[in-house]
């Protein structure tokens, strides 16, 4: 039960991510999951595990993450279809 907890909660992550940069309404529901997931494990990596949590992910420092991962992602591959 607690991985599919994870994965909603990464998922709700990843949208919240994607509503940020404007850049979620390409994604789809695996990306988001991934978004979230990668986005909470750097957030928080580089921020700490401060904030509220839910499913051992630290919402504030996972969010800030997954809008970092979001951007990053979008320029690599904006400039890779721009070739």
């Amino acid at each position: 039960m607690g991985l599919i907890w994870s994965l909603i909660v990464g998922a709700i992550i990843g949208a919240i991510a994607g509503a940020i940069t404007n850049r979620g309404a390409a994604m789809g529901w695996i990306a988001n999951i991934v978004a979230g997931l990668v986005g909470a494990w750097i957030g928080q990596g580089l921020l700490g595990t401060w904030g509220p949590s839910l499913a051992g992910m630290a919402l504030i420092p996972s969010i800030i993450g997954a809008v970092i991962l979001v951007l990053i992602v979008s320029l690599v591959v904006g400039r890779t279809s721009k070739k």
